[in-house]
């Protein structure tokens, strides 16, 4: 029996097979909330506290894998993979995209229940972002809905900027390299491409600093590294 309640958002179109697994997950003391839907997900990943979900890739209003893309932008909250795709590069893709872990169908309440013990222990040391809004100074990031506002007007970035944006802020007052950076951002070939970095560091400060000549938020450090302080 768990002594605290853990809350796990499960994704999947199939009724039958949430049933089963909301049955599972239940019995051992869990509070379980259904999405049949990419979009009834969002709803819930935006609305409510979650501590894991557990998702299906196959939906019939998007593909699981954007939704895994969409959360990582904002939030390192466990996610579990059920899925009929059983190739090798299925599973590669779905942990890259930023799965925590990947389970075949068909599978067995045992096991399925052994993941979820596993993922939400070590979630305890790597807590998710509590909410997807996260202010500094007069600027506003909505990393769900992929917004940003600056004194109450919307700030126009492009995806790039965005992707940049929302990784600095997850990792707040800790220094970022700049291979780290590039390879989060543009892809293990560009590790090297220092001046992209500098560009689009530059275009961030443009846009969302004070005086962008002596940036408050968007830190230098060492020379090439950065760092986002709050």
């Amino acid at each position: 029996m768990n002594t605290q309640i853990s809350h796990i958002l499960v994704v999947e179109d199939e009724q039958h097979i949430r049933h089963f697994i909301r049955t599972a997950l239940e019995n051992e003391s869990y509070q379980v909330t259904e999405a049949g839907t990419y979009h009834s997900a969002l709803q819930a990943i935006q609305n409510q506290r979650l501590d894991m979900i557990i998702l299906d890739l196959g939906l019939p209003d998007g593909d699981g894998l954007e939704l895994i893309k969409h959360l990582r932008t904002w939030s390192k909250l466990p996610v579990l993979v059920l899925s009929a795709r059983v190739s090798d590069q299925d599973k590669i893709k779905a942990l890259d995209a930023g799965a925590d872990d990947y389970l075949s169908k068909p599978f067995s309440t045992g096991e399925l229940l052994a993941r979820v013990r596993a993922l939400l222990r070590r979630s305890q040391f790597n807590p998710s972002v509590e909410s997807p809004l996260i202010r500094f100074g007069e600027v506003e990031v909505d990393l769900l809905q992929r917004k940003v506002n600056r004194k109450g007007q919307a700030v126009r970035l492009t995806p790039i900027e965005f992707h940049l944006l929302s990784l600095l802020l997850l990792n707040a007052g800790r220094v970022m390299t700049h291979r780290h950076l590039l390879r989060e951002v543009w892809g293990s070939t560009y590790v090297e491409s220092n001046h992209y970095l500098r560009v689009y560091v530059g275009h961030l400060r443009q846009k969302l600093e004070d005086d962008p000549s002596q940036p408050r938020h968007f830190l230098t450090e060492t020379g090439i590294d950065y760092r986002f302080q709050l």
